[in-house]
């Protein structure tokens, strides 16, 4: 054993008088058993999923992806226009909710002073952060669908998309002034050395150093948006037969739609037992999905991470 580390022992020893900690090591198990419960439910949540949508994947193949979304029959029944939708709807999400929140977490960490106001609003964000997703489908519906359904076509998916971005954009407003306060302050102060502006500062040394937590904050706000069901369903999301016909993109922005959890909604409702095994494909296919944008979040944030 190395001598640094016997003299680390040493002084732990020490430090604790050769007390025998009862209470440490009971809430060290508590927090293990905790973890193994949760650990536990989790496993047998995605086995019984994959026992139950597997057969059902395997068998359909290409034309479960193909299929169009019908609670009728479970022949032709599909997610292409769940997947379709999604795609959709994450559009206004990465057009709207990433340079809006982006731009709010650099003002309020570069330029906004520290007054009440300011901290009024950031703890206002982070309250919202944590508001239930189904509060957003009541504003959404309100705003996107009835004040504004002249310009959004009403139960659209211009309405589900825009709801969408307003439930992560204080996630990535969070994420995003989280990053940008990792950044030391001697790269800031090492630019205004040299004559830079803020801006210039800002644009060529704050936000390359920050765009690894930027970047990964984003992706982990896109895994958010995919997997809501609640709101998207309050702004218009078709649970039922959907029969779109040849629309143009265009058109489809403001008609009908539907994404792949209110797919998985949908036929998780069915009393049939047939559509078991479609819903649990569709959550396997939805998983597959979160997990792939998650995976690209770590990969991300490992490429770009930079040690201070």
């Amino acid at each position: 054993m190395a001598t640094g580390t016997v003299t680390t022992e040493v002084v732990r020893r020490n430090l604790r008088g050769k007390r025998f900690d009862v209470r440490g090591l009971a809430f060290e198990a508590a927090l293990l058993l905790a973890m193994l419960l949760a650990l536990g439910v989790l496993i047998a949540l995605i086995g019984d999923v994959l026992s139950s949508g597997w057969g059902t994947l395997t068998d359909r193949g290409a034309s479960f992806f193909q299929g169009n979304l019908t609670t009728f029959g479970t022949d032709s029944a599909g997610i292409k226009q769940g997947l379709m939708g999604s795609f959709l709807t994450i559009i206004f999400v990465v057009v709207v909710a990433f340079p809006l929140g982006v731009g709010a977490a650099i003002y309020l960490e570069e330029y906004a002073k520290d007054t009440k106001v300011n901290r009024f609003i950031n703890v206002n964000i982070r309250n919202l952060a944590g508001v239930p997703s189904i509060v957003y489908g009541l504003l959404g519906l309100a705003l996107f669908v009835q004040l504004l359904g002249g310009i959004t076509g009403g139960k659209s998916a211009i309405a589900g998309g825009l709801t969408l971005a307003v439930l992560v954009l204080p996630i990535v407003i969070i994420t995003s002034a989280e990053a940008l306060r990792a950044v030391p302050h001697s790269i800031r102060e090492a630019g205004y050395g040299v004559g830079a502006t803020r801006w210039e500062v800002i644009r060529s040394h704050v936000l390359p150093s920050a765009a690894p937590g930027i970047l990964t904050g984003t992706v982990l706000a896109v895994s958010r948006a995919l997997g809501e069901a609640a709101p998207v369903i309050l702004v218009g999301a078709v649970t039922g037969l959907m029969i779109t016909g040849d629309q143009t993109f265009f058109e489809q922005m403001q008609n009908r739609f539907t994404t792949l959890p209110t797919v998985v909604y949908s036929w998780a409702r069915q009393p049939s037992s047939e559509f078991e095994g479609l819903a649990a494909a569709a959550i396997i296919v939805l998983l597959a999905v979160i997990l792939i944008a998650n995976a690209i979040a770590i990969i991300l944030r490992n490429r770009y991470e930079r040690k201070w």
